[in-house]
């Protein structure tokens, strides 16, 4: 399966961070990404899942517990 938009903007970032001398296209220039290639990529993200909260211990000390 191929990367999508952001790994490759985040591949590119570190590229840049590392000192490769390459730099972000601006956008409109040719090859940069659209803004319909975002909202594409946006479709494809994977949506949080609320966690369960959990049990508090209570009545228990940190320090001289049982």
């Amino acid at each position: 399966m191929p990367k999508g938009l952001y790994a490759n903007i985040h591949a590119k970032r570190k590229r840049i961070a590392a000192g490769s001398g390459e730099r972000m296209r601006k956008p409109g220039a040719p090859g940069a990404p659209t803004a319909a290639a975002f909202r594409e990529s946006e479709k494809t993200v994977k949506k949080k899942s609320k966690k369960k909260k959990g049990m508090k211990r209570r009545g228990l000390s940190v320090r001289g517990g049982y």
